[in-house]
């Protein structure tokens, strides 16, 4: 049986765990112990970790890890400097797991100029992707690098993946994203529905993830800056309506990051 866990690091972080009773693969792990104590509680053993971008958070564990499971590969974005990377990826290359599993990377500059996510069409659990700090549930990461065109063709890209695909990002973000979403599109009935089932979620320390494509489809509105609801919003914040998809979103990034 394949499993599927958010190990929580950090204050709000996730290493993604990919998992049988036997072999793991995990996903951008920012601090090895986490990983260490959910591997041995399981005896498992790791056989290999994929890296989305290199912010510190998302790769700082990989030499602990390393030491314990040495000669495992670490996949990376060819386009950055991914401590101990094995195996450089690009757009269109794929990357083969254990189960039969194969994932397909996506290059989506934004967050940073490499950024990569990793997705896999069919798998025990359903189309699975690993967005890393791209696509948020109810947001999307800071432009640290690239341009609100980068990002807004990275998040219109996975946007149009299928909708029952799992997304697996890496902070628990979710409240307050939903928080700004609401203020966005106060009508939308979606949004409300989500802030009260993970407001249920979180009162029992359980994460808000994972999210799927269908739903942030419904409540994210950095993938609804074509909705009339949105632009609406986005006028009477601004004075003006964006002329273009563009820069709708930028004014949205802006207006989360001074939210």
């Amino acid at each position: 049986m394949l499993n599927l866990h958010p190990v929580p690091a950090f204050t709000d972080n996730y290493i993604w765990c990919l998992h049988d009773n036997q072999s793991a693969y995990v996903v951008d792990p920012g601090q090895a112990d986490p990983v260490l104590d959910y591997l041995n509680d399981r005896a498992l053993t790791l056989r290999g970790i994929l890296i989305t971008h290199h912010h510190w958070d998302h790769v700082s564990g990989i030499e602990a890890l390393l030491q314990v499971f040495p000669g495992i590969p670490v996949w990376g974005p060819a386009r950055e400097d991914i401590p101990c990377c094995s195996q450089p990826l690009a757009e269109g290359d794929q990357v083969n797991l254990d189960w039969g599993l194969v994932f397909r990377v996506l290059e989506v500059p934004g967050h940073t100029l490499g950024h990569i996510a990793y997705y896999a069409e069919t798998t025990p659990l359903g189309p699975l992707l690993f967005c890393g700090d791209t696509l948020f549930s109810s947001g999307c990461g800071r432009l640290f690098e690239g341009t609100p065109q980068q990002m807004h063709q990275s998040l219109q890209a996975l946007s149009v993946l299928p909708v029952e695909t799992l997304v697996c990002c890496t902070h628990e973000y979710t409240t307050a994203n939903l928080a700004f979403a609401q203020a966005v599109e106060p009508q939308n009935a979606a949004i409300q529905e989500r802030i009260a089932q993970v407001a249920a979620l979180r009162d029992q320390n359980l994460p808000s993830l994972p999210s799927s494509i269908g739903l942030e489809q419904a409540v994210n509105p950095f993938l609804r800056v074509t909705q009339s609801t949105v632009l609406e919003s986005l006028q009477q914040k601004c004075g003006e309506r964006p002329a273009t998809e563009v820069e709708s979103f930028a004014t949205l990034r802006h207006w989360k990051d001074n939210f």
